[in-house]
């Protein structure tokens, strides 16, 4: 089965993620998409839920309140997704809250009900031009809100600078400095209202929702589905007996583009799960019962020499991903 392709809207609070997802969904109604939505709001109050939900005509939203779902709502976030794919959705956009990390959104979305249902599209991150300067100043700020909108600008493959109409040419400047000292590689647009050319960014020919949409039409047989994010999350089967050493020696060898990684996997003590952040490797044993794997989840990982190297490691087959 083709995996669905899942674009993330990130940004910090009031940047303009709504607008820009009311923006696609326009667009998903003029071009015959039908997309599925899960909005997360941190107060327990649905701000924007129901302005989403006449939007969607064939298909259906799901919000997560009170809470950001890559910490006290993580536990929800499968569920919800499992009840949107049923649904049978050709898309699925995740608005975050203002305060949520990505890579711990795509750490959920690798989770075992939905590895092989759902595929990273694109991380798109909206940025308020007119406060992501104080946002980083830690004289007015505190490091938690530094560290998360830095990491929302670091992952992104796409930067939307929004609110351009309220900050002069000398302060864009600035802030053009500040996303390029985060993250040199992705395009920034400037723009206001979020009034960004959505097919470029999300429905170019080359995007899996468009190669999706061609085959149904000219019954094309279906193919692998690339991830087009700097994001990649990589899964690795293993059918044979490991130990906590070989895992970690082997994690170690890719750490400069690690986030994170976790699995379940056999060893000698029995099956056991395995999270890794950063440095720290923590595993417990575990009931799980399906077939064992290992998930790497980086920026910009090398696909190809990883599961070379995890070939050549553990003497299991390359996987290809359907």
């Amino acid at each position: 089965m083709s995996k669905i392709p899942v674009y993330i809207l990130s940004g910090f609070l009031g940047s303009g993620k709504t607008t820009l997802l009311k923006n696609l969904l326009h667009i998903c109604n003029e071009k015959n998409i039908n997309p599925s939505v899960l909005m997360n709001e941190i107060g327990k109050t649905d701000t924007d839920g129901e302005s989403i939900s006449g939007m969607l005509k064939n298909s259906h939203l799901e919000k997560l309140l009170d809470g950001c779902m890559c910490c006290n709502k993580k536990s929800e976030v499968t569920e919800c997704l499992l009840t949107l794919l049923r649904r049978k959705p050709d898309v699925l956009f995740i608005e975050l809250t203002g305060v949520a990390d990505p890579e711990e959104v795509v750490d959920s979305i690798t989770e075992p009900d939905l590895l092989h249902l759902l595929h990273l599209e694109k991380v798109v991150t909206i940025v308020d031009a007119e406060n992501i300067l104080s946002y980083h100043n830690l004289f007015e700020s505190d490091r938690d809100l530094v560290r998360t909108t830095k990491k929302q600008i670091n992952v992104a493959d796409y930067l939307i600078v929004n609110k351009t109409d309220l900050v002069s040419e000398g302060k864009k400047k600035k802030v053009e400095k500040l996303l390029r000292k985060e993250n040199a590689l992705s395009p920034i647009i400037f723009t206001t209202f979020s009034a960004v050319d959505v097919n470029d960014i999300f429905f170019s020919k080359s995007s899996s929702v468009m190669r999706l949409n061609m085959k149904r039409s000219d019954e094309i047989p279906n193919e692998k589905r690339t991830s087009f994010s700097r994001i990649k999350s990589i899964s690795l089967p293993l059918t044979t007996q490991t130990t906590t050493k070989q895992i970690e020696k082997f994690l170690k060898r890719w750490k400069s583009h690690l986030l994170r990684a976790k699995g379940y996997l056999h060893i000698k003590e029995g099956t056991y799960s395995m999270q890794c952040v950063m440095n720290r490797v923590n595993w417990e044993p575990s009931t799980f019962k399906g077939e064992y794997y290992l998930v790497m989840i980086g920026v910009n990982l090398d696909t190809n020499e990883i599961k070379q190297d995890w070939e050549r490691t553990f003497k299991e087959p390359i996987y290809t991903e359907k």
